[in-house]
């Protein structure tokens, strides 16, 4: 078993932290998902590629076997093969806006949700609602929410998860923009998991979620 890592892809910043490489295409996509003029059918269009692009990074963290084919040819081919067992959960509702990204990736991927929102008052995250695979805690598992700006949902998510048995290690965050306090909050408290981002900037686009679903 091994995983795929691609230095030309994605860059390591730290301890289980990972960024995707800066690129004139992302840098642009990053750029239309800030502008306030940007319209919604554009922040969608922009905001399903950037998911594309870390989803397909993502899938680069699983682990594979070898695997011997036969081409239509007759010659065989040494490839690989990526090892069962991996699902997906969205953090509703904004992590919703990336399982198409995933589906288009693998078509038959197992999906679950967790609603979880602040108190009013105390800021406090609090699990409204979860459901997953059955097996969850034999499963990887690719944890969605496009922005992390405090790190406290994230931080709620991952530890229902592990609730339902699910490893630390086994957990991938796949989220498109991040700040530096939410990485520091969310490794501090579940170091053994991945954070895999697009970016790390102080200042995230908190209209995400209201602009891609039209709620803005």
């Amino acid at each position: 078993m091994a995983t795929i890592t691609s230095n030309k892809a994605c860059q390591d910043i730290g301890p289980n932290v990972r960024v995707l490489k800066s690129t004139g295409q992302l840098r642009e996509l990053q750029t239309v998902l800030r502008d306030v003029e940007t319209s919604r059918s554009d922040f969608m269009f922009c905001a399903d590629r950037l998911i594309r692009l870390v989803v397909e990074e993502g899938l680069n963290q699983l682990p594979y076997s070898p695997l011997s084919v036969t081409t239509p040819t007759g010659y065989g081919y040494d490839g690989i093969t990526f090892e069962k067992g991996n699902c997906g959960v969205s953090i509703m509702r904004s992590g919703e806006a990336m399982e198409q990204g995933l589906r288009d990736c693998c078509r038959s991927i197992r999906i679950g949700k967790i609603l979880i929102q602040s108190e009013a008052d105390t800021r406090e995250a609090k699990v409204y609602y979860a459901k997953f695979p059955q097996d969850i805690e034999t499963r990887k598992v690719l944890l969605m929410y496009p922005i992390l700006s405090s790190g406290n949902t994230a931080i709620q998510a991952v530890q229902v998860l592990k609730e339902h048995g699910v490893k630390e290690s086994n957990i991938l965050l796949l989220s498109l923009f991040v700040t530096p306090h939410a990485v520091k909050s969310v490794t501090e408290e579940h170091p053994e998991m991945t954070i895999l981002t697009s970016e790390i900037h102080p200042h995230v686009p908190l209209h995400f979620g209201q602009k891609y679903f039209g709620t803005d």
